[in-house]
């Protein structure tokens, strides 16, 4: 039997999981981020904990194929992580260090990019080789896979759909430092942001009055609910989002868009109303395009990373 690790280094913990090669994961668990002295305890808190479990299961060092990991922000081909956010690191060499402390091949690429991976590889777009993953949260982002590989761009900044611009009357820039970008329509903090605005210019009824700290989900179960202050809400959420996803389809042609993150949580009526609004936005010869949720959750960053280091079917 061969094995192989997959980790997702995060800001506060760094997920951890052990995988069978044919994709079946044994056991997951996370140890804590240390950033302390410029964030070089991780890698060798990683590599430790990884040799742990590897003695714990009796498993032999020859059996371990790799080390696969995603982290945040820009990583280049060879596993250098350039800037990555909520980590101390500047062009951190993590394959090489990686590999060095372990003694495993260790590959490694951006969390959302290996996130959509490990949902093609055994998630939502399991079967498919062209996939656009969008996880929706605080922000959003895309994993732009294509004939199974991972599109990077020259700057590592290829799947920024949420910087379309899609909005004129906004007054605040987006934290990109543009202004009507769709991240500050359909994310969390959209959808919120939205949300008191309404509730503070207008003197309509509504639910969403009624909590003191109000956030998406709320936002979500009231439209379901039938509140049509949070249904008007919920419904330029998913306009704005349809439109930016109709743009990216016509320059990237997938097989199937797959909604990933928090958000998703809504269920499949986030999913039949975003394309709805895609099918009008989207020109004909792409409008047939498949949607579906993300079904691995927060474990898609571990399944990703272990996806990349070993042959997948």
């Amino acid at each position: 039997m061969k094995y192989c690790f997959g980790v997702d280094i995060g800001g506060t913990f760094v997920k951890l999981g052990l995988f069978t090669v044919e994709g079946e994961l044994l056991e997951k668990w996370q140890i804590k981020t240390r950033r302390e002295d410029n964030s070089e305890h991780i890698l060798p808190d990683i590599a430790e904990s990884l040799e742990q479990k590897r003695i714990e299961n009796k498993i032999e060092k020859n059996d371990i194929l790799g080390v696969g990991f995603g982290t945040p922000g820009p990583v280049t081909e060879d596993g250098v992580a350039v800037c990555p956010a909520n980590l101390d690191w500047k062009n951190k060499p993590v394959a090489k260090e990686l590999s060095e402390l372990t003694g495993y091949p260790c590959k490694g690429g951006n969390d959302v990019n290996v996130a959509g991976l490990g949902e093609m590889w055994r998630g939502g777009a399991k079967g498919y080789k062209n996939v656009v993953v969008v996880p929706i949260g605080t922000g959003i982002g895309a994993a732009i896979i294509y004939n199974g590989q991972i599109i990077v761009g020259t700057r590592g900044a290829a799947g920024e759909v949420g910087h379309i611009h899609v909005d004129d009357e906004i007054d605040k820039k987006c934290g990109c430092g543009a202004i009507g970008c769709v991240e500050q329509f359909s994310s969390a903090t959209g959808l919120v942001r939205m949300a008191k605005k309404i509730i503070e210019e207008t003197n309509r009824e509504t639910s969403l009055r009624n909590f003191e700290v109000l956030e998406a989900k709320d936002v979500i179960d009231a439209a379901k609910a039938g509140d049509e202050v949070a249904d008007g809400i919920f419904d330029k959420f998913c306009d704005y989002l349809g439109y930016s996803l109709a743009a990216t389809a016509a320059v990237i042609d997938p097989e199937i868009f797959i909604i990933g993150g928090g958000v998703s949580k809504a269920g499949q009526v986030l999913v039949d109303r975003v394309q709805t609004y895609f099918v009008k936005y989207a020109w004909p010869g792409i409008r047939d395009i498949k949607f579906a949720l993300a079904t691995l959750g927060n474990d898609a960053g571990i399944y990703g990373a272990a996806s990349m280091v070993i042959k997948k079917d």
